[in-house]
């Protein structure tokens, strides 16, 4: 919930509450994030077709998913301290018209330069959107009902997984991975009209400045976080964002599979995503320890178990709960660390969630172009691990804590 007036952190921009746009409006930004997500991880599925359209290495390819990663991770905090006074709801309009455009942009792209500057665009709409869109449940629906409206906003992130990149990949197998951008175009632009009708006007109740993030660093719980949330989500993309490759190569199953492989794992990953959010607010350190040890485990065995297509899609399955669970304990981890500032707490989730997410996928890529995709999974294992001992329970005090 906002902050009270009185909060040091923040000055009121509007001290009317909105009226709450209600359910329909919790769906239209559930759907904002699911578009944004399925855009953003879109290429992982389509990175082969792709580099071999542009005559490029799928290292190469992979700074697709860099690049959005490290414009999200600058646009998060400067966008929305620069637009702190500007309705919140005329902001996720703006930002959806201006996906629809990278979307259409990378289905016309002759060379591989018009494509990366859709995909800056792309960065730039992940950063705003998630730092405002992420805590409006609040805003949008009764009190009461805050929690649960928060979990289904969040579950967008796994499905975007589930449905957004299988189904993309399907389409650009059948009929080219232009098309596939074009579907995500049309899809962003039904989402504005969504938000159009039923978002109301959303004045901002708390204006966030650039000394409220700069003190919320200053927080040893919040340094915590970044340091957790640095060396899981590098584990993660440095390794996934090349999943595909390495299906291809080391488990040698077909583009076909490959798509059945990831629909599943996103599958798994809407599991994890609704487990968390049972369990995070009782044992927020064993939710995220436990999501980090099962990540590593699916990454350290692929290289040995996942040369066949059984174990493979095991260790998808478990790699997909484990990952579902990563972005709601992420935040969750950023919300108690700095009660009283959410949009803040967003602002210092989205920007470091964003940097590490191009960091590893970078990493992963110079990994893959120097070794292969098994050593990139073994060293994805390894990060997952050192990200286990930060958040695991303390033994003084109390468990969780």
């Amino acid at each position: 919930m906002p902050a009270p007036a009185t909060s040091p952190l923040f000055t009121d921009a509007s001290s009317a509450r909105p009226r709450t746009g209600g359910w329909p409006a919790v769906i239209a930004v559930t759907m904002g994030i699911f578009s944004i997500v399925t855009t953003e991880i879109l290429p992982i599925g389509l990175l082969t077709p792709i580099g071999d359209t542009f005559g490029i290495s799928d290292g190469t390819a992979g700074l697709m998913m860099t690049l959005p990663g490290i414009l999200a991770a600058v646009a998060a905090p400067t966008v929305t301290v620069t637009t702190g006074r500007v309705d919140r709801r005329h902001m996720l309009c703006a930002l959806m018209l201006v996906l629809a455009l990278a979307n259409f942009l990378a289905a016309v792209a002759p060379g591989y330069w018009l494509m990366m500057i859709s995909r800056v665009l792309v960065g730039l709409v992940i950063g705003a959107f998630w730092s405002i869109g992420a805590g409006l449940a609040a805003r949008l629906v009764p009190e009461a009902q805050a929690g649960r409206a928060t979990a289904v906003i969040f579950s967008a992130v796994p499905l975007g997984s589930v449905l957004g990149v299988p189904a993309g990949t399907l389409l650009g197998q059948l009929v080219g991975w232009r098309t596939a951008f074009v579907a995500m175009g049309v899809l962003t632009l039904t989402v504005l009209a969504a938000l159009v009708v039923s978002v109301p006007s959303l004045p901002p109740e708390q204006v966030t400045r650039l000394t409220v993030l700069r003190d919320l660093l200053g927080r040893p719980r919040v340094r915590v976080g970044l340091v957790a949330t640095f060396l899981i989500v590098t584990a993660h993309f440095g390794t996934y964002t090349y999943v595909t490759p390495f299906l291809a190569d080391v488990t040698h199953v077909g583009p076909r599979t490959i798509t059945a492989f990831l629909l599943a794992y996103g599958a798994a990953g809407i599991l994890g995503n609704f487990l968390a959010g049972a369990w995070v607010r009782r044992e927020l350190r064993v939710t995220f320890t436990v999501a980090a040890c099962l990540l590593a485990t699916a990454t350290l065995l692929l290289p040995v178990l996942g040369t066949g297509s059984a174990g493979a899609l095991v260790l998808l399955l478990v790699w997909g709960v484990a990952y579902g669970a990563v972005p709601v304990c992420s935040q969750r981890w950023f919300v108690t660390a700095a009660p009283g500032a959410p949009e803040a707490a967003s602002v210092l989730f989205t920007s470091s969630f964003q940097a590490t997410f191009a960091f590893g996928a970078l990493a992963g890529g110079a990994v893959v172009d120097a070794a292969s995709t098994t050593v990139v999974m073994v060293l994805g294992g390894i990060a997952a691990v050192l990200a286990a001992t930060v958040t695991a329970p303390r033994c003084r005090g109390r468990r969780g804590r």
